[in-house]
């Protein structure tokens, strides 16, 4: 298995989180519960926003993306973790570990790019409120999930193909539970320094403009909730921005820790923590966020199960 002279792998062996049967147990059974919680999650936020016409807003649209982003997004990497947990070794296909590594870099670099339109969005929204119906038009909306979709999926096809073009003769081991860059990149007997920069210069630029999209953007929503007298008015602007705040917070810092650094510097254990943390369990986290703490997703659910007990009796 290890030490293979050849540069053409038909497969790889993912290592998984632990060898220890008891934990895989633990650890399968905690996973399938995130992973429907999160199907359910998402896939009813999106429903929800699609069923209730008062939710037919440019927030709400962003969400009802970002839901079905990370509905995918979990997808990609859950149901194989779950298949690692329940049997030694497990085994992925070369081109299998390069379509992972595509949709999971493609989504992710996604999301970036909807936190940053959803940041736009409440910018707007506060500060020039007068504009907003204006300015979020309908085509716009649409414009920022299309090339956030073509820009996110054209960068991670230009970063997996140059992978595939490399050699893999070291092992055939990957010392994760999924396909990720950094373990695979180690395998390689080839000079991986060059595509190192390219990832690092993509998913750094990626970063850096919808880091900067992010912070101007609530600097000035910060500088207008300031300027508002009624506490009663600071309090309705700061919870339209608190949920999508913490959801930022949380998938920003994760990412950075664990891919602004060469791949010398992997680390089996904290890295594998930090991924388990944006791939299972923030997919689950933001339709709670962005449920739990806010009136009009309670009120729409209300009124879409009313609708729908109305619909049944006069049937």
């Amino acid at each position: 298995m290890d030490g293979k002279n050849n540069t053409n792998l038909s497969d790889f062996v993912l290592m998984g989180l632990t060898d220890s049967e008891e934990i895989e147990l633990v650890l399968f059974i905690l996973f399938l519960l995130i992973y429907l919680i999160t199907v359910l999650g998402n896939a009813g936020m999106v429903l929800l926003i699609h069923l209730d016409p008062q939710l037919h807003t440019p927030m709400y649209f962003f969400l009802s993306h970002l839901s079905f982003l990370d509905l995918n997004y979990s997808t990609v990497i859950t149901p194989k973790t779950l298949e690692n947990l329940m049997s030694f070794p497990t085994y992925i296909s070369f081109e299998g570990c390069l379509t992972q590594m595509y949709f999971f870099m493609s989504l992710s670099a996604t999301e970036f790019f909807f936190l940053s339109s959803m940041a736009y969005d409440r910018y707007v929204a506060i500060c020039n409120p007068l504009q907003y119906p204006v300015v979020m038009s309908k085509t716009l909306c649409h414009t920022l999930i299309t090339a956030s979709y073509v820009i996110a999926f054209s960068e991670s096809f230009v970063v997996v193909l140059c992978i595939s073009t490399l050699h893999f003769c070291k092992s055939n081991v990957i010392h994760h539970f999924f396909c990720d860059t950094t373990p695979t990149l180690i395998l390689s007997c080839t000079e991986t320094h060059d595509i190192e920069i390219m990832i690092f210069i993509l998913g750094g630029s990626t970063l850096i403009v919808s880091l900067i999209t992010v912070s101007v953007s609530y600097v000035c929503i910060l500088t207008t909730i300031l300027k508002i007298n009624a506490t009663s008015g600071k309090r309705k602007a700061f919870s339209t921005c608190a949920s999508h705040l913490l959801g930022v917070t949380i998938f920003y810092s994760t990412i950075i820790f664990t891919y602004l650094k060469p791949s010398k510097s992997y680390s089996v254990g904290k890295d594998q923590i930090a991924s388990v943390f944006y791939t299972i369990v923030i997919p689950m986290l933001n339709p709670l966020i962005y449920s739990l703490r806010n009136k009009e997703v309670k009120q729409a659910l209300i009124r879409v199960i009313r609708r729908e007990e109305s619909a049944r009796h006069l049937r």
